[in-house]
Protein backbone atom coordinates (compact mmCIF):
# COMPACT_ATOMS: atom_id res chain seq x y z
CA UNK A 1 0.00 0.00 0.00
CA UNK A 2 1.19 3.53 -0.74
CA UNK A 3 1.09 6.39 1.75
CA UNK A 4 1.53 10.13 1.33
CA UNK A 5 2.79 12.09 4.32
CA UNK A 6 2.29 15.85 4.08
CA UNK A 7 4.39 17.80 6.57
CA UNK A 8 3.21 21.44 6.83
CA UNK A 9 6.02 23.97 6.29
CA UNK A 10 6.13 27.75 6.28
CA UNK A 11 6.21 27.71 2.46
CA UNK A 12 3.50 25.04 2.01
CA UNK A 13 4.24 21.40 2.73
CA UNK A 14 6.85 18.67 2.31
CA UNK A 15 5.31 15.67 0.57
CA UNK A 16 6.82 12.26 1.38
CA UNK A 17 5.78 9.18 -0.56
CA UNK A 18 6.04 5.76 1.10
CA UNK A 19 5.20 2.21 0.07
CA UNK A 20 5.13 -1.23 1.67
CA UNK A 21 8.55 -2.23 2.99
CA UNK A 22 9.88 1.34 3.10
CA UNK A 23 11.00 3.43 6.08
CA UNK A 24 11.40 7.09 6.91
CA UNK A 25 13.40 8.50 9.82
CA UNK A 26 12.76 11.96 11.27
CA UNK A 27 15.51 13.15 13.61
CA UNK A 28 15.49 16.33 15.64
CA UNK A 29 16.53 17.88 18.92
CA UNK A 30 14.17 18.61 21.83
CA UNK A 31 11.61 21.25 20.92
CA UNK A 32 11.50 20.49 17.18
CA UNK A 33 8.00 18.99 17.34
CA UNK A 34 8.88 15.34 16.91
CA UNK A 35 5.93 13.92 18.86
CA UNK A 36 3.53 16.47 17.39
CA UNK A 37 4.65 15.39 13.94
CA UNK A 38 3.96 11.75 14.87
CA UNK A 39 0.48 12.80 16.03
CA UNK A 40 -0.10 14.79 12.84
CA UNK A 41 0.83 11.82 10.63
CA UNK A 42 -1.41 9.45 12.59
CA UNK A 43 -4.38 11.82 12.42
CA UNK A 44 -4.09 12.42 8.68
CA UNK A 45 -3.94 8.69 7.84
CA UNK A 46 -6.83 7.60 10.07
CA UNK A 47 -6.78 3.87 11.02
CA UNK A 48 -4.26 3.16 8.27
CA UNK A 49 -1.68 4.44 10.76
CA UNK A 50 -0.85 3.05 14.19
CA UNK A 51 1.33 5.16 16.50
CA UNK A 52 3.45 3.96 19.40
CA UNK A 53 4.06 6.91 21.71
CA UNK A 54 7.36 7.86 23.32
CA UNK A 55 5.43 8.02 26.59
CA UNK A 56 4.42 4.40 27.02
CA UNK A 57 3.62 2.24 30.03
CA UNK A 58 5.38 -1.12 29.92
CA UNK A 59 3.63 -3.03 32.68
CA UNK A 60 3.17 -6.62 31.48
CA UNK A 61 0.30 -8.48 33.15
CA UNK A 62 -0.04 -12.10 31.88
CA UNK A 63 -3.18 -12.58 34.03
CA UNK A 64 -5.15 -9.99 32.04
CA UNK A 65 -8.75 -11.21 31.38
CA UNK A 66 -9.07 -12.79 27.96
CA UNK A 67 -11.52 -11.27 25.45
CA UNK A 68 -12.30 -11.79 21.77
CA UNK A 69 -9.62 -10.97 19.21
CA UNK A 70 -11.82 -8.42 17.44
CA UNK A 71 -12.63 -6.48 20.60
CA UNK A 72 -8.99 -6.57 21.71
CA UNK A 73 -7.89 -5.18 18.33
CA UNK A 74 -10.47 -2.41 18.52
CA UNK A 75 -9.23 -1.59 22.02
CA UNK A 76 -5.62 -1.53 20.85
CA UNK A 77 -6.30 0.68 17.82
CA UNK A 78 -8.93 3.05 19.20
CA UNK A 79 -8.78 2.64 22.99
CA UNK A 80 -12.43 1.55 22.93
CA UNK A 81 -12.98 -2.23 23.12
CA UNK A 82 -16.52 -2.14 21.81
CA UNK A 83 -18.16 -3.23 18.55
CA UNK A 84 -19.16 0.39 17.95
CA UNK A 85 -15.55 1.62 18.13
CA UNK A 86 -14.46 3.96 15.34
CA UNK A 87 -11.44 6.10 14.53
CA UNK A 88 -13.22 9.02 16.22
CA UNK A 89 -12.81 7.24 19.57
CA UNK A 90 -9.00 7.18 19.23
CA UNK A 91 -8.36 10.77 20.29
CA UNK A 92 -10.43 10.52 23.46
CA UNK A 93 -10.16 6.85 24.43
CA UNK A 94 -6.63 5.91 23.34
CA UNK A 95 -5.00 9.28 23.89
CA UNK A 96 -7.21 10.86 26.55
CA UNK A 97 -7.68 13.94 24.40
CA UNK A 98 -3.97 14.74 24.62
CA UNK A 99 -2.41 12.87 21.73
CA UNK A 100 1.03 14.48 21.96
CA UNK A 101 1.59 14.20 25.72
CA UNK A 102 -0.59 11.34 27.00
CA UNK A 103 0.94 8.22 28.54
CA UNK A 104 0.10 5.33 26.21
CA UNK A 105 -1.13 2.43 28.35
CA UNK A 106 -2.18 -0.32 25.92
CA UNK A 107 -0.03 -3.29 26.95
CA UNK A 108 -3.14 -5.06 28.28
CA UNK A 109 -4.92 -4.76 24.92
CA UNK A 110 -1.77 -6.00 23.16
CA UNK A 111 -1.62 -9.13 25.33
CA UNK A 112 -5.35 -9.74 24.84
CA UNK A 113 -4.87 -9.60 21.06
CA UNK A 114 -1.96 -12.04 21.20
CA UNK A 115 -3.73 -14.53 23.47
CA UNK A 116 -6.95 -14.35 21.42
CA UNK A 117 -5.11 -14.78 18.10
CA UNK A 118 -3.24 -17.77 19.55
CA UNK A 119 -6.51 -19.35 20.72
CA UNK A 120 -8.26 -18.79 17.39
CA UNK A 121 -5.39 -20.06 15.28
CA UNK A 122 -4.87 -23.08 17.53
CA UNK A 123 -8.56 -24.00 17.20
CA UNK A 124 -8.39 -23.53 13.43
CA UNK A 125 -5.33 -25.79 13.25
CA UNK A 126 -7.02 -28.39 15.47
CA UNK A 127 -10.04 -28.51 13.18
CA UNK A 128 -7.84 -28.89 10.08
CA UNK A 129 -5.91 -31.77 11.61
CA UNK A 130 -9.12 -33.51 12.67
CA UNK A 131 -10.45 -33.18 9.11
CA UNK A 132 -7.28 -34.76 7.66
CA UNK A 133 -5.74 -31.51 6.34
CA UNK A 134 -1.96 -32.07 6.62
CA UNK A 135 -0.78 -28.80 5.10
CA UNK A 136 1.94 -26.90 7.03
CA UNK A 137 0.65 -25.08 10.09
CA UNK A 138 0.89 -21.29 10.21
CA UNK A 139 2.70 -20.00 13.31
CA UNK A 140 0.80 -17.89 15.79
CA UNK A 141 1.93 -14.33 16.39
CA UNK A 142 3.14 -15.43 19.81
CA UNK A 143 5.36 -18.05 18.14
CA UNK A 144 6.81 -15.50 15.72
CA UNK A 145 7.42 -13.10 18.62
CA UNK A 146 9.14 -15.81 20.68
CA UNK A 147 11.45 -16.71 17.78
CA UNK A 148 12.58 -13.11 17.28
CA UNK A 149 12.77 -12.31 21.01
CA UNK A 150 15.05 -15.30 21.68
CA UNK A 151 17.31 -14.42 18.73
CA UNK A 152 17.74 -10.94 20.16
CA UNK A 153 18.03 -12.10 23.79
CA UNK A 154 19.60 -15.57 23.60
CA UNK A 155 20.21 -15.64 27.36
CA UNK A 156 16.45 -15.78 28.03
CA UNK A 157 13.62 -18.06 26.89
CA UNK A 158 9.92 -17.22 26.71
CA UNK A 159 7.30 -19.80 27.74
CA UNK A 160 3.77 -18.94 26.57
CA UNK A 161 0.80 -21.14 27.43
CA UNK A 162 -2.89 -20.59 26.73
CA UNK A 163 -3.18 -18.04 29.52
CA UNK A 164 0.25 -17.20 30.92
CA UNK A 165 3.68 -15.83 29.99
CA UNK A 166 6.78 -17.00 31.84
CA UNK A 167 10.52 -16.59 31.38
CA UNK A 168 13.58 -18.68 32.17
CA UNK A 169 17.31 -18.24 31.95
CA UNK A 170 18.56 -20.24 28.97
CA UNK A 171 19.57 -23.70 30.17
CA UNK A 172 17.59 -23.44 33.40
CA UNK A 173 14.26 -25.09 34.28
CA UNK A 174 13.27 -22.39 36.79
CA UNK A 175 10.51 -20.11 35.53
CA UNK A 176 9.48 -16.63 36.64
CA UNK A 177 6.50 -14.49 35.65
CA UNK A 178 6.69 -12.34 32.53
CA UNK A 179 5.67 -9.40 34.74
CA UNK A 180 9.18 -9.58 36.25
CA UNK A 181 11.03 -9.02 32.98
CA UNK A 182 13.55 -6.18 32.89
CA UNK A 183 12.60 -2.84 31.28
CA UNK A 184 14.58 -3.76 28.17
CA UNK A 185 13.02 -7.22 27.85
CA UNK A 186 9.51 -5.80 28.21
CA UNK A 187 10.32 -3.08 25.67
CA UNK A 188 11.48 -5.64 23.11
CA UNK A 189 8.37 -7.78 23.75
CA UNK A 190 6.09 -4.74 23.43
CA UNK A 191 7.65 -3.40 20.20
CA UNK A 192 7.57 -6.83 18.56
CA UNK A 193 3.98 -7.42 19.65
CA UNK A 194 2.75 -4.05 18.41
CA UNK A 195 4.37 -4.69 15.03
CA UNK A 196 3.02 -8.22 14.62
CA UNK A 197 -0.60 -7.31 15.40
CA UNK A 198 -0.68 -4.12 13.31
CA UNK A 199 -3.27 -4.01 10.53
CA UNK A 200 -2.17 -5.43 7.18
CA UNK A 201 -0.60 -2.86 4.83
CA UNK A 202 -0.54 -0.13 7.46
CA UNK A 203 1.89 2.60 8.48
CA UNK A 204 3.48 2.00 11.89
CA UNK A 205 4.85 5.07 13.67
CA UNK A 206 7.43 4.65 16.45
CA UNK A 207 8.15 7.76 18.51
CA UNK A 208 11.57 7.48 20.20
CA UNK A 209 12.05 3.79 19.32
CA UNK A 210 15.38 3.68 21.15
CA UNK A 211 13.82 4.03 24.64
CA UNK A 212 14.66 1.19 27.08
CA UNK A 213 16.48 -0.79 24.37
CA UNK A 214 20.17 -1.59 24.87
CA UNK A 215 22.37 -0.18 22.06
CA UNK A 216 23.92 -3.61 21.46
CA UNK A 217 20.68 -4.99 20.02
CA UNK A 218 19.14 -1.78 18.64
CA UNK A 219 19.89 -2.33 14.95
CA UNK A 220 19.08 -6.05 15.09
CA UNK A 221 15.73 -5.37 16.79
CA UNK A 222 14.58 -2.94 14.12
CA UNK A 223 15.94 -5.09 11.31
CA UNK A 224 13.86 -7.97 12.68
CA UNK A 225 10.79 -5.77 13.09
CA UNK A 226 10.93 -4.43 9.54
CA UNK A 227 11.60 -7.92 8.20
CA UNK A 228 8.59 -9.35 10.06
CA UNK A 229 6.17 -6.90 8.41
CA UNK A 230 7.29 -6.25 4.85
CA UNK A 231 3.66 -5.41 4.01
CA UNK A 232 3.85 -2.34 6.25
CA UNK A 233 5.73 0.96 6.10
CA UNK A 234 7.58 2.43 9.10
CA UNK A 235 8.13 5.93 10.43
CA UNK A 236 10.76 6.39 13.12
CA UNK A 237 10.93 9.68 15.01
CA UNK A 238 14.02 10.11 17.16
CA UNK A 239 16.65 12.44 18.60
CA UNK A 240 19.27 9.66 18.57
CA UNK A 241 21.79 10.18 15.74
CA UNK A 242 23.25 6.71 16.10
CA UNK A 243 19.82 5.11 15.77
CA UNK A 244 19.03 7.31 12.75
CA UNK A 245 22.35 6.44 11.14
CA UNK A 246 21.73 2.72 11.61
CA UNK A 247 18.55 2.63 9.51
CA UNK A 248 18.42 2.17 5.74
CA UNK A 249 15.70 4.74 5.09
CA UNK A 250 14.89 8.17 3.78
CA UNK A 251 15.99 10.62 6.47
CA UNK A 252 14.78 14.08 7.40
CA UNK A 253 16.06 16.57 9.94
CA UNK A 254 13.49 18.57 11.91
CA UNK A 255 15.06 22.00 12.45
CA UNK A 256 12.22 23.93 14.04
CA UNK A 257 8.57 23.69 15.08
CA UNK A 258 5.88 26.36 15.11
CA UNK A 259 2.55 25.59 16.88
CA UNK A 260 0.61 27.01 13.90
CA UNK A 261 1.55 24.19 13.09
CA UNK A 262 4.41 23.93 10.65
CA UNK A 263 7.88 22.44 10.70
CA UNK A 264 11.23 23.48 9.26
CA UNK A 265 12.23 20.19 7.68
CA UNK A 266 15.23 19.25 5.58
CA UNK A 267 15.84 16.04 3.67
CA UNK A 268 19.24 14.45 4.20
CA UNK A 269 20.73 13.71 0.73
CA UNK A 270 21.78 10.12 0.14
CA UNK A 271 25.40 11.11 -0.47
CA UNK A 272 25.79 12.92 2.86
CA UNK A 273 25.52 12.09 6.52
CA UNK A 274 24.31 13.83 9.63
CA UNK A 275 26.46 16.47 11.24
CA UNK A 276 28.55 14.74 13.92
CA UNK A 277 27.60 11.33 12.48
CA UNK A 278 31.13 9.99 12.33
CA UNK A 279 31.94 11.11 15.88
CA UNK A 280 28.69 9.67 17.17
CA UNK A 281 29.28 6.30 15.56
CA UNK A 282 32.88 6.01 16.68
CA UNK A 283 32.24 7.15 20.24
CA UNK A 284 28.97 5.28 20.67
CA UNK A 285 29.64 1.96 18.99
CA UNK A 286 31.54 -1.04 20.27
CA UNK A 287 31.63 -2.55 16.81
CA UNK A 288 34.76 -2.28 14.65
CA UNK A 289 34.55 0.39 11.92
CA UNK A 290 34.62 -0.55 8.23
CA UNK A 291 35.40 2.45 6.03
CA UNK A 292 34.15 1.99 2.47
CA UNK A 293 34.69 3.81 -0.79
CA UNK A 294 31.54 5.41 -2.19
CA UNK A 295 28.51 7.27 -0.93
CA UNK A 296 25.89 6.73 1.73
CA UNK A 297 23.41 5.38 -0.83
CA UNK A 298 20.81 2.85 0.31
CA UNK A 299 22.08 0.16 -2.06
CA UNK A 300 25.75 0.52 -1.06
CA UNK A 301 24.92 0.45 2.64
CA UNK A 302 22.48 -2.48 2.31
CA UNK A 303 25.07 -4.62 0.51
CA UNK A 304 27.83 -3.90 3.00
CA UNK A 305 25.64 -4.27 6.08
CA UNK A 306 24.24 -7.64 5.10
CA UNK A 307 27.73 -8.97 4.39
CA UNK A 308 29.57 -7.36 7.32
CA UNK A 309 27.03 -7.59 10.11
CA UNK A 310 29.58 -7.22 12.89
CA UNK A 311 30.94 -3.92 11.55
CA UNK A 312 29.78 -0.32 11.63
CA UNK A 313 29.82 0.83 7.99
CA UNK A 314 31.03 4.37 7.24
CA UNK A 315 31.25 5.65 3.62
CA UNK A 316 34.24 7.93 2.98
CA UNK A 317 33.90 8.85 -0.70
CA UNK A 318 37.24 8.28 -2.41
CA UNK A 319 39.89 5.60 -2.10
CA UNK A 320 42.33 8.15 -0.65
CA UNK A 321 39.85 9.08 2.09
CA UNK A 322 39.38 5.41 3.01
CA UNK A 323 43.16 4.94 3.22
CA UNK A 324 43.58 8.12 5.26
CA UNK A 325 40.77 7.13 7.68
CA UNK A 326 42.09 3.61 8.25
CA UNK A 327 45.72 4.67 8.65
CA UNK A 328 44.83 7.56 10.97
CA UNK A 329 42.52 5.51 13.14
CA UNK A 330 44.92 2.61 13.45
CA UNK A 331 47.73 5.01 14.31
CA UNK A 332 45.56 6.45 17.09
CA UNK A 333 44.02 3.17 18.24
CA UNK A 334 44.93 3.96 21.83
CA UNK A 335 42.65 7.02 21.69
CA UNK A 336 39.58 5.64 19.92
CA UNK A 337 39.92 2.03 21.13
CA UNK A 338 37.86 1.04 18.10
CA UNK A 339 39.23 -1.39 15.52
CA UNK A 340 38.92 -0.47 11.87
CA UNK A 341 39.53 -1.71 8.33
CA UNK A 342 38.62 -0.55 4.84
CA UNK A 343 37.39 -1.66 1.42
CA UNK A 344 38.06 0.12 -1.88
CA UNK A 345 36.96 -0.42 -5.48
CA UNK A 346 39.09 -2.57 -7.82
CA UNK A 347 40.30 0.47 -9.81
CA UNK A 348 42.88 -1.65 -11.70
CA UNK A 349 45.22 -2.15 -8.77
CA UNK A 350 48.05 -4.53 -9.62
CA UNK A 351 49.08 -7.33 -7.26
CA UNK A 352 51.68 -5.10 -5.61
CA UNK A 353 49.10 -2.37 -4.97
CA UNK A 354 46.59 -4.89 -3.58
CA UNK A 355 49.20 -6.26 -1.17
CA UNK A 356 50.25 -2.75 -0.12
CA UNK A 357 46.62 -1.89 0.69
CA UNK A 358 46.15 -5.20 2.50
CA UNK A 359 49.14 -4.40 4.73
CA UNK A 360 47.37 -1.16 5.67
CA UNK A 361 44.21 -3.10 6.57
CA UNK A 362 42.33 -2.31 3.34
CA UNK A 363 40.78 -4.94 1.07
CA UNK A 364 39.96 -4.56 -2.63
CA UNK A 365 36.66 -5.32 -4.35
CA UNK A 366 36.57 -7.72 -7.33
CA UNK A 367 34.56 -5.11 -9.29
CA UNK A 368 35.07 -1.47 -10.28
CA UNK A 369 32.24 -0.32 -8.01
CA UNK A 370 30.02 -2.08 -5.47
CA UNK A 371 26.87 -1.90 -7.63
CA UNK A 372 28.56 -4.14 -10.21
CA UNK A 373 28.32 -7.01 -7.70
CA UNK A 374 24.62 -7.30 -8.61
CA UNK A 375 25.58 -7.94 -12.24
CA UNK A 376 27.99 -10.77 -11.47
CA UNK A 377 26.63 -14.07 -12.91
CA UNK A 378 25.95 -15.91 -9.65
CA UNK A 379 24.22 -12.88 -8.09
CA UNK A 380 22.05 -12.29 -11.16
CA UNK A 381 21.27 -16.00 -11.15
CA UNK A 382 20.00 -15.85 -7.55
CA UNK A 383 17.69 -12.97 -8.49
CA UNK A 384 16.39 -14.75 -11.61
CA UNK A 385 15.76 -17.96 -9.65
CA UNK A 386 13.78 -16.00 -7.10
CA UNK A 387 11.65 -14.70 -9.96
CA UNK A 388 10.74 -18.30 -10.81
CA UNK A 389 13.15 -19.00 -13.68
CA UNK A 390 14.95 -22.35 -13.91
CA UNK A 391 16.61 -24.72 -16.38
CA UNK A 392 17.00 -23.50 -19.94
CA UNK A 393 14.75 -20.52 -19.26
CA UNK A 394 17.12 -19.38 -16.52
CA UNK A 395 20.16 -19.73 -18.78
CA UNK A 396 18.42 -17.78 -21.54
CA UNK A 397 17.55 -15.02 -19.08
CA UNK A 398 21.17 -14.68 -17.91
CA UNK A 399 22.55 -14.84 -21.47
CA UNK A 400 20.11 -12.12 -22.56
CA UNK A 401 21.29 -9.87 -19.72
CA UNK A 402 24.95 -10.49 -20.55
CA UNK A 403 24.35 -9.80 -24.25
CA UNK A 404 22.51 -6.58 -23.40
CA UNK A 405 25.42 -5.39 -21.25
CA UNK A 406 28.00 -6.11 -23.95
CA UNK A 407 25.78 -4.57 -26.64
CA UNK A 408 25.55 -1.35 -24.63
CA UNK A 409 29.34 -0.98 -25.04
CA UNK A 410 29.40 -1.26 -28.81
CA UNK A 411 30.19 2.42 -29.35
CA UNK A 412 33.72 3.80 -29.08
CA UNK A 413 32.30 6.79 -27.23
CA UNK A 414 30.99 4.61 -24.37
CA UNK A 415 34.37 2.95 -23.91
CA UNK A 416 36.23 6.24 -24.29
CA UNK A 417 34.28 7.86 -21.44
CA UNK A 418 35.21 5.01 -19.10
CA UNK A 419 38.87 5.17 -20.15
CA UNK A 420 38.96 8.94 -19.55
CA UNK A 421 37.52 8.51 -16.05
CA UNK A 422 40.10 5.84 -15.33
CA UNK A 423 42.98 8.02 -16.57
CA UNK A 424 41.80 10.91 -14.39
CA UNK A 425 41.84 8.64 -11.34
CA UNK A 426 45.35 7.42 -12.17
CA UNK A 427 46.61 10.98 -12.62
CA UNK A 428 45.01 12.05 -9.36
CA UNK A 429 46.46 9.04 -7.54
CA UNK A 430 49.96 9.70 -8.93
CA UNK A 431 49.90 13.38 -7.99
CA UNK A 432 48.79 12.59 -4.45
CA UNK A 433 51.65 10.10 -4.09
CA UNK A 434 54.20 12.60 -5.45
CA UNK A 435 57.18 12.72 -3.06
CA UNK A 436 59.33 15.86 -3.40
CA UNK A 437 60.97 15.72 0.03
CA UNK A 438 64.47 15.01 -1.34
CA UNK A 439 64.61 18.27 -3.34
CA UNK A 440 66.60 20.92 -1.44
CA UNK A 441 66.72 23.68 -4.10
CA UNK A 442 64.18 25.24 -6.43
CA UNK A 443 66.01 23.80 -9.41
CA UNK A 444 66.04 20.30 -7.91
CA UNK A 445 62.37 20.65 -7.01
CA UNK A 446 61.48 21.53 -10.61
CA UNK A 447 63.56 18.71 -12.03
CA UNK A 448 62.05 16.19 -9.61
CA UNK A 449 58.53 17.34 -10.42
CA UNK A 450 59.06 17.15 -14.19
CA UNK A 451 60.67 13.74 -13.84
CA UNK A 452 57.74 12.37 -11.87
CA UNK A 453 55.18 13.82 -14.27
CA UNK A 454 57.04 12.59 -17.36
CA UNK A 455 56.82 9.05 -16.03
CA UNK A 456 53.04 9.33 -16.26
CA UNK A 457 52.35 8.21 -19.83
CA UNK A 458 48.66 9.02 -20.35
CA UNK A 459 48.43 7.37 -23.77
CA UNK A 460 49.94 4.16 -22.41
CA UNK A 461 47.62 4.13 -19.39
CA UNK A 462 44.61 4.77 -21.62
CA UNK A 463 45.59 2.04 -24.06
CA UNK A 464 46.02 -0.49 -21.24
CA UNK A 465 42.58 0.33 -19.87
CA UNK A 466 40.98 0.20 -23.32
CA UNK A 467 42.66 -3.13 -24.07
CA UNK A 468 41.26 -4.69 -20.90
CA UNK A 469 37.75 -3.52 -21.74
CA UNK A 470 37.86 -4.58 -25.38
CA UNK A 471 39.34 -7.95 -24.39
CA UNK A 472 36.45 -8.48 -21.97
CA UNK A 473 33.98 -7.58 -24.73
CA UNK A 474 35.61 -9.82 -27.32
CA UNK A 475 35.80 -12.78 -24.94
CA UNK A 476 32.35 -12.10 -23.44
CA UNK A 477 34.07 -12.17 -20.05
CA UNK A 478 31.53 -10.43 -17.79
CA UNK A 479 33.55 -10.57 -14.51
CA UNK A 480 36.56 -9.00 -16.31
CA UNK A 481 34.32 -6.29 -17.72
CA UNK A 482 32.75 -5.55 -14.34
CA UNK A 483 36.22 -5.23 -12.83
CA UNK A 484 37.16 -2.52 -15.32
CA UNK A 485 33.92 -0.84 -16.40
CA UNK A 486 32.04 1.55 -14.10
CA UNK A 487 28.93 2.57 -16.02
CA UNK A 488 25.95 2.78 -13.65
CA UNK A 489 23.61 2.40 -16.66
CA UNK A 490 24.27 -1.34 -16.61
CA UNK A 491 22.11 -1.65 -13.48
CA UNK A 492 19.13 -0.44 -15.52
CA UNK A 493 19.66 -3.40 -17.85
CA UNK A 494 19.62 -5.75 -14.85
CA UNK A 495 16.36 -4.16 -13.66
CA UNK A 496 14.78 -4.73 -17.08
CA UNK A 497 16.02 -8.28 -17.72
CA UNK A 498 15.79 -9.72 -14.19
CA UNK A 499 12.61 -8.09 -12.84
CA UNK A 500 11.16 -6.15 -15.77
CA UNK A 501 11.01 -2.95 -13.74
CA UNK A 502 12.54 0.50 -13.48
CA UNK A 503 16.02 1.02 -12.07
CA UNK A 504 14.72 2.87 -9.01
CA UNK A 505 12.23 0.11 -8.19
CA UNK A 506 14.90 -2.55 -8.75
CA UNK A 507 17.37 -0.91 -6.37
CA UNK A 508 14.64 -0.40 -3.75
CA UNK A 509 13.69 -4.07 -4.04
CA UNK A 510 17.30 -5.19 -3.59
CA UNK A 511 17.66 -3.01 -0.49
CA UNK A 512 14.49 -4.51 1.02
CA UNK A 513 15.29 -8.17 0.36
CA UNK A 514 18.87 -7.79 1.59
CA UNK A 515 17.73 -6.07 4.74
CA UNK A 516 14.88 -8.54 5.34
CA UNK A 517 16.92 -11.64 4.44
CA UNK A 518 14.10 -12.93 2.24
CA UNK A 519 16.43 -14.39 -0.40
CA UNK A 520 19.29 -16.16 1.40
CA UNK A 521 20.81 -17.33 -1.91
CA UNK A 522 21.20 -13.69 -3.00
CA UNK A 523 22.99 -12.76 0.21
CA UNK A 524 25.23 -15.82 -0.03
CA UNK A 525 26.13 -15.10 -3.66
CA UNK A 526 27.19 -11.55 -2.75
CA UNK A 527 29.11 -12.66 0.33
CA UNK A 528 31.11 -15.18 -1.71
CA UNK A 529 32.36 -12.38 -3.98
CA UNK A 530 33.28 -9.81 -1.35
CA UNK A 531 36.66 -9.92 0.40
CA UNK A 532 36.97 -11.47 3.85
CA UNK A 533 37.74 -8.77 6.41
CA UNK A 534 39.41 -9.59 9.69
CA UNK A 535 39.42 -7.18 12.61
CA UNK A 536 42.74 -6.34 14.20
Amino acid sequence: MDFTINVPTQEGHEEIQMGSGSSVVFVGANGTGKTRLATHIENTLSLNAHRISAHRALSLNPAIPKISERLALLGLRTGHANESAQVAHRVGSRWGGKGSVALLNDFDYLLQVLFAEQSNKSLETHKKVRSGDSRPVEPTKFEILIGIWERLLPHRKLHVSGDDIEVSVTGSTELYSGSEMSDGERAVFYMLGQTLVATDDSLIIFDEPELHVHPSIMSKLWDEIESARIDCAFVFITHDLEFASSRVAEKYVLREYNPTPYWAIEKVPLDTGFDEELATLILGSRKPILFIEGSNSSLDIAIYRVCFTEWTIIPKGSCEEVIHSVVTMRRNANLTRVQCSGIVDADDYNDEDVQYLANLGIATLPVSEIENIILMPNVSKAIAENEGHSGSELNEKLIALSEAIFSSLSSERAIESVVVRYCKRRIDRTLKKLDLNEAETVSALGEKFVSEIDSLNINEIAQEAKTRITTAIEQKDLPLLLRNYDNKGMMALAALHLKNCRLQDFESWIVRVLRNGNIPTLTEAIQELLPQIQSQ
